[in-house]
């Protein structure tokens, strides 16, 4: 079996070897323990680290670890899990076929689990909507004059000495919908032809989003009971997990000396008047939206930003919200604030809780309900 195929089996390639082998799930998970363990450990990473993890040595059990996972997480029929699930999916391709683009040994092994740039692209129907963008023109030069480039579309990656491409605006569109930042809506980007000129690194993000939309399509889906029964421990494990980390629950308290450290941290920041980088801004936003406080509520906590502007704001949150996007969007795992950097100031509940919102709820469970004060209704007091 092409190793390429465990490493990414979200591949059409890959679906195909499955089919051909007639491979039976009721009877994998009903004799394969090894494939269910990977499988189950593929959705609770997603729920608790935001990716899936390394995987496992054997080729056919990583493999067959995915569509089982994809059983396990249409079995438990969360909203939430299905789009963790998916991001977590996406995110593991996105560190893997990063290595690969960046592997410059001349010589790989026909054996190699890699996968190319071109092929990757083809993979999603991208090859025929993107090239490579001509060298950036230097201001005020009339070389290129009336080739249909706006002054500066070729500059995307010259900043960090990136390539730079050209991707079609159909295609650039439904992959760059989900991408968090004002970097990402068309109305800041510059036209070349009837192109939008992307970096390296965008690129490689818009292609995450591509796997990510790849695994959530078709989920959930009905699935046969001999299957469903088999995973019946799974399944409630998952279902506990998913609970555990309180995803579902709504909570409408407000109450900051409560909060993680690191919200506590991000929203002094913004209290201060401080700018806040696009993740760090996606996350406080996300937790505010998660725990209760509305659209205009978030809008008059960045007003005192000397950069402020209210309608990019309202969009940015109400997009966050779900109400002007497909997804409502969760904050960020202590994972990923830690990859950024927002994780700081931890104490003794950090160390034992993988997300921002449990530790949250536990602060929340664990004080006096008559001693909690809504910071809403105490400032509405104030004023």
């Amino acid at each position: 079996m092409d190793p390429r195929y465990a490493r990414y089996p979200f591949l059409d390639d890959a679906r195909e070897a499955v089919a051909a082998e007639a491979v039976d799930l009721a009877a994998v998970v009903e004799s394969e323990p090894a494939v269910v363990e990977r499988a189950r450990s593929r959705v609770e990473r997603a729920l608790e680290e935001g990716d899936v993890g390394e995987g496992v040595p054997d080729a056919r059990v990583e493999l067959l670890s995915y569509p089982v996972a994809r059983v396990l997480v249409s079995l438990v029929d969360e909203r939430v899990l299905v789009r963790r699930y998916a991001r977590a999916e996406g995110a593991t391709a996105h560190q893997r076929f990063t290595a690969d683009f960046e592997d410059t040994t001349e010589l790989k092994s026909v054996e190699s689990a890699g996968i190319d740039r071109s092929d990757l692209l083809a993979e999603f129907g991208l090859a025929g909507s993107i090239r490579e963008a001509p060298p950036a023109l230097d201001e005020g030069s009339a070389e290129g004059a009336g080739d249909g480039f706006a002054p500066g579309a070729a500059t995307a990656g010259r900043a960090t000495g990136e390539p730079t491409y050209l991707l079609e605006v159909g295609a650039y569109l439904p992959l760059a919908a989900d991408c968090w930042g004002d970097e990402w809506r068309l109305v800041n980007r510059e036209l070349a032809d009837g192109a939008v000129p992307v970096s390296e690194t965008e690129l490689r993000a818009l292609l995450r989003e591509a796997v990510t939309d790849r695994v959530e399509a078709g989920l959930p889906f009905d699935v046969p009971e001999p299957i469903a029964e088999a995973l019946e421990d799974e399944v409630v494990r998952l279902q506990e997990l998913v609970a555990e980390l309180e995803l579902v629950r709504e909570i409408d308290t407000v109450v900051p000396e409560l909060f993680p450290p690191c919200m506590q941290a991000l929203l002094d920041d913004i209290q201060k008047g401080e700018h806040l980088p696009h993740h760090s801004r996606f996350a406080i936003t996300a937790f505010l939206t998660s725990i209760g406080m509305s659209t205009d509520e978030i809008v008059e906590l960045y007003r005192v930003n000397s950069a402020f502007g209210e309608e990019m704001t309202r969009y940015q949150t109400d997009h966050i919200r779900g109400d002007t996007s497909p997804t409502e969007y969760s904050p960020p795992s202590c994972a990923t604030m830690q990859s950024y950097g927002d994780c700081v100031n931890m104490d003794d509940l950090c160390e034992r809780i993988p997300h921002p919102m449990a530790y949250y709820e536990q602060r929340l469970d664990d004080a006096d309900e008559d001693d909690l004060e809504d910071w809403r209704e105490t400032t509405a007091e104030a004023e």
